[in-house]
């Protein structure tokens, strides 16, 4: 039986020997704190073309975090890699001997994973909403103000539940290629869309990017959007709550199926 030390010691020398996986977190903080920084010098310029209610609902906080939606794709992209790379390669027969208990194994490498995505995450968080308010002149906001802290650190929590939700889906779809594929659309496409058509509104609030993305705003209805049913918080356990099923469906398909 394999200690489970020995098993997260494993998992951290799987990961961080795996270049790919280092290079999509150091992408993740990049992206996200490079665009953040972007539109929140664009829209310091831009401030007076907004609408009056954009205006009276500018949410400063928020806007530094524009990056996010490109900076969530690479921690996407991190989850996934971090648990199909096994499969793809093989290597997932060989780990699966040397650690037969796979409940040791699964948690071992979520928690690994999971840890190192949420250190970049608030290392990220910080980094683009100190980048940001620096480009906001007049409109910026400080990190002592009024919710303005719990904001950027549930971002940083924010990209690292992403990461999570990716590994269980990966581990249910046990494919690279199939898992990208199906997070890719969702996260880009298919949830922007749904939330974005006033028929589907209601239900893609529930989703977990829309419902955990909620956690980031300090103005409600900021910058004239819809008001949601749930708070910043609601929201963030809405997406633990997805995050929770899809790592169960990971763990019930490793137990029950051979590598």
């Amino acid at each position: 039986m394999a200690a489970p030390s020995a098993v997260l010691k494993s998992e951290w020398t799987k990961i961080r020997t795996v270049s790919s996986t280092i290079w999509t977190l150091a992408a993740a903080l990049v992206l996200t704190a490079a665009v953040g920084a972007l539109l929140s010098g664009v829209m310091n310029a831009t401030f007076d073309d907004l609408s009056e209610a954009e205006r009276l609902t500018f949410d400063p906080t928020l806007v530094s975090f524009f990056g996010m939606m490109l900076g969530q794709l690479a921690m996407v992209v991190f989850g996934v890699l971090v648990i199909s790379t096994e499969y793809s390669s093989g290597m997932i027969k060989t780990s699966l001997a040397a650690v037969p208990q796979r409940a040791t194994f699964y948690v071992s490498k979520i928690a690994v994973a999971t840890l190192l995505a949420l250190i970049v995450g608030l290392l990220t968080s910080f980094l683009t909403f100190f980048l940001g308010q620096s480009l906001l002149g007049d409109h910026a906001a400080s990190i002592g103000d009024e919710h303005v802290l719990r904001a950027v650190i549930g971002a940083g929590l924010y990209m690292g539940v992403i990461a999570m939700f990716s590994m269980g889906v990966a581990a249910m779809l046990r494919s690279t290629v199939l898992s990208l594929g199906l997070l890719m659309a969702f996260f880009f496409l298919i949830s922007s869309i749904l939330a974005g058509v006033p028929a589907t509104r209601d239900v893609a609030q529930y989703l977990p990017d829309q419902a955990g993305s909620r956690v980031m705003q300090v103005v409600p209805g900021a910058l004239n959007s819809d008001e949601t049913p749930y708070g910043p918080w609601g929201g963030f356990g809405i997406m633990c709550a997805w995050t929770a099923a899809a790592l169960i469906g990971g763990y019930l398909v490793l137990k029950k199926r051979d590598a």
